[in-house]
């Protein structure tokens, strides 16, 4: 009787073990998709780009404010790298490293000689 109750227990603390980690993993598996608000810090303050995001695979397609955008995502890393103007400095490439943590991304950008961090956060709709 002992084994089938320490068994039992076993069982229901995998199941509830497991019960709790889809949420995280649903997070990491396709939380990047939708409406993103980053914030860059830049030498010059902050510059604010809104930005959407679909999801094939491990690969991201969307929009950073008006520009397509492409990249991956891949165990919660998101990288990207597409062709940007900017209003203030001209066209180059923005490069976007970052980790999805719930509905926050962290990291770093880079474009031309410019660098920084951002973070990112899902819009109040």
């Amino acid at each position: 009787m002992k084994r089938v109750f320490a068994f039992s227990a076993v069982l229901a603390t995998l199941l509830a073990a497991f019960v709790f980690m889809i949420p995280a993993m649903a997070s990491m598996a396709g939380g990047i998709e939708g409406k993103w608000q980053f914030v860059l810090d830049t030498e010059g303050g902050e510059r604010e780009a809104p930005a959407e995001f679909t999801l094939d695979g491990k690969t991201v397609a969307g929009k950073w404010g008006e520009q397509p955008t492409k990249g991956t995502f891949d165990d919660g890393a998101l990288s990207l790298e597409f062709d940007f103007d900017s209003n203030e400095v001209g066209k180059g490439v923005m490069k976007i490293d970052g980790k999805l943590d719930g509905d926050n991304i962290t990291g770093n950008w880079k474009f031309q000689e410019y660098s920084g961090t951002f973070k990112a956060t899902r819009p109040k709709e």
